[in-house]
């Protein structure tokens, strides 16, 4: 049912306009101080690499905002409200795994494409024209389901909260976007990521210490569980242990889990995004940024939901709630509402105020990733590798940046259209890995094994993604009856056959393709082809036994890791069935606030220490209005089109 909006369409249009404009502006003069005081010049390396020169504390932060979607925020809670307690912890642990182990190929692209700039170069030099282009698809269709999910999510919401039209929030919402990773390329993206985290966390703890803490209407863990404690009384959920929220134990939310840590590989492993901001850090930042942030960024999720999912739950029978006396409605909870009606129901319109900052936050962080991911990969994936070979600097630029305009409008359009269409947010998460699991094991299989063909590389995506279509669409017809649905198809059990068929199938067409055609892969034919000439005396056999070192690192740490988050901790407690007492459920609650003031203090505040000493240089050069005395080439541009030109008959060479 619908609801009044708390906040006016004036307060909605001053966020997604007057905000996104703001921050563009914000981000306009933050570039260009950087290139009149700090010697930084926007040629296409620095748009799309921020000369991989970018440190572990904005690397961590950065992957945080990246993986911050607004459905971190948004179905996190909604799984919450759906089976307790456990929809907030499953959604973390099983979002949280693929950033850890993603470390493995981060090093690894690092280690052995060091000058790359994006993924799909690294399998066009190894597997061929064919194989990238297979790549090329299921990098588009993950971009555009994410941008799609940002859009449709966070239109949701803003409209649920302003009463401004969905159609017109998704036109707008990429507009200051576009406009500041225009002028920052994805260094832009590193600072604004900065930014937003911060504000993101700010609000978080907020929330949580309203709920728990300072509200009138709730103001105690022991409050809340003693409503949620009645909750499952009165509408006990159907698969949880004794119907309660209060458990670890659920049915529903088990297999919410494994949709959500398949789907996920994909949108991790499948999106040059997070490619592009292992490229862009610095070799030894990679790999304790990538860790930091995924151990930062777990808290997020885990307090958010288990604040706002069992606030909603909490004060939905009372008059505080905006749908009382009746429930959220089940298209209601599809959109991601549940976080926007316990904010308003815990904080009046301070809670929308805040929910409305958090969500366009979210959003915004995690499109200008997606933006530079496409622009990436039309600028050296498609323009200069199949139109203009030898385009230079400066028109690559112009390329990625007219990339950036058709690809944020273009998806405007379709977010739009999936609105009038019915699709929500909630189904387009689970139907991700459907999608773009099928090429996650391609993908490791071309960065880690050498035995991989490009024959394998190539069709097994391509037949895992069939599998996986084929398993989602027979099991929603044999379950729904027979017409395929929004409802039946987006049910739990058609969307796990879907996403762990799409995971798991590739395994076996991989390895059976390989090994019907062997063939042995030098890896140093991609360190020879991607090789960064750093212009000063640089020990490579040093450098190399720094890599190898992280690269045993990264798997031991993500073993050890995706243990800890997926097996030793949640299992036993499902298969205990415990219902979380008061003293308990107390300290599970204190447990999530440490956790949030640890990722304060890795991606707030460790970033501003690491780059204290350069903040502190511009910060005198700005007061002084004096230049530092860096060597600069006085033509930059000029310099680096002879050095792609001089190199291409070699690198030709080499890839064929």
């Amino acid at each position: 049912m619908a609801i009044n909006p708390p906040l006016s369409e004036a307060a909605g249009y001053g966020i997604v306009i007057g905000l996104g404009l703001g921050f563009a502006a914000i981000m306009i003069v933050i570039s260009w101080i950087l290139q009149y005081f700090n010697n930084e010049t926007q040629t296409s390396e620095h748009f799309n690499t921020a000369s991989h020169s970018v440190r572990t504390g904005l690397v961590a932060s950065a992957v945080v905002s990246s993986w911050t979607w607004a459905s971190t925020l948004l179905t996190s809670s909604q799984k919450t409200y759906q089976y307790g307690i456990s929809g907030a912890f499953w959604y973390a642990s099983g979002a949280c795994v693929q950033i850890l182990l993603f470390t493995v190929l981060a090093i690894e692209l690092k280690r052995r494409a060091p000058g790359a700039h994006t993924f799909l170069e690294v399998v066009r030099v190894r597997c061929g024209s064919f194989t990238h282009s297979v790549f090329l698809l299921f990098a588009f269709i993950t971009n555009i389901l994410v941008m799609a999910m940002l859009l449709a999510g966070g239109s949701a919401t803003i409209s649920s909260l302003t009463g401004v039209g969905v159609p017109a929030v998704c036109f707008l919402l990429p507009v200051g976007v576009i406009i500041y990773t225009m002028f920052g390329g994805i260094k832009a993206t590193f600072l604004t990521d900065y930014i937003h985290t911060v504000i993101i966390l700010v609000i978080l703890i907020m929330f949580s210490l309203a709920a728990y803490a300072g509200s009138s209407r709730l103001g105690s863990p022991g409050k809340v569980w003693e409503l949620l404690k009645s909750a499952g009384e009165q509408h006990p959920v159907e698969g949880n242990a004794q119907g309660s929220y209060l458990t670890m134990r659920s049915r529903e939310g088990a297999i919410f889990f494994i949709i959500n840590l398949a789907g996920n590989f994909g949108t991790v492993f499948v999106d040059n995004g997070y490619w592009q901001k292992a490229i862009a850090a610095n070799p030894a930042s990679a790999l304790p940024g990538y860790l930091l942030g995924g151990l930062a960024w777990f808290a997020i999720p885990w307090l958010a939901a288990t604040t706002m999912g069992l606030v909603c739950l909490a004060l939905e029978n009372t008059s505080y709630f905006p749908t009382f006396p009746n429930r959220m409605s089940d298209m209601e909870v599809s959109e991601g509402l549940v976080l926007p009606y316990a904010a308003v129901a815990l904080m009046e319109k301070t809670g929308a105020n805040a929910t409305l900052l958090l969500v366009f936050m979210a959003v915004t962080s995690a499109a200008s990733a997606e933006l530079i991911a496409v622009s990436s990969i039309f600028t050296y994936d498609i323009y200069k590798q199949y139109i203009h070979p030898r385009a230079g600097g400066r028109e690559l630029l112009g390329m990625g940046h007219i990339a950036l305009v058709v690809f944020g409008f273009s998806m405007s359009g379709f977010a739009v259209g999936l609105h009038y269409a019915g699709v929500s947010m909630g189904y387009l998460y689970l139907l991700m890995g459907v999608l773009v699991c099928p090429a996650v094991v391609p993908a490791c299989a071309i960065m880690l094994w050498d035995r991989t063909t490009p024959l394998a590389a190539a069709l097994s995506p391509v037949l895992g993604l069939a599998s996986s279509l084929v398993s989602w669409l027979v099991v929603a017809r044999c379950e729904g009856g027979s017409k395929l649905t929004i409802e039946t198809t987006g049910a739990n059990n058609p969307m796990l056959a879907g996403n762990v068929v799409g995971l798991l199938s590739p395994v076996i067409y991989v390895v059976v393709l390989s090994l019907w055609n062997p063939h042995k892969f030098d890896f140093n034919q991609l360190l020879e082809y991607f090789r960064i000439d750093h212009g000063f005396d640089y020990d490579e056999l040093l450098e190399e036994r720094k890599m190898k070192r992280a690269a045993k690192l990264a798997r031991i740490s993500a073993v050890i890791s995706t243990l800890f988050f997926i097996v030793l901790w949640p299992w036993p407690m499902y298969g205990s069935g415990y219902i979380f007492s008061k003293g308990f459920f107390t300290a599970w609650i204190v447990a999530g606030l440490v956790w949030i003031f640890f990722t304060v203090m890795a991606v707030g505040i460790f970033p501003l220490y690491e780059g204290r000493k350069e903040i502190l240089r511009i910060c005198k050069a700005i007061i002084t209005w004096t230049r530092p005395s860096l060597p600069v080439y006085e033509d930059k541009e000029v310099i680096e089109e002879t050095c792609e030109t001089s190199s291409l008959e070699k690198k030709k060479e080499l890839a064929a």
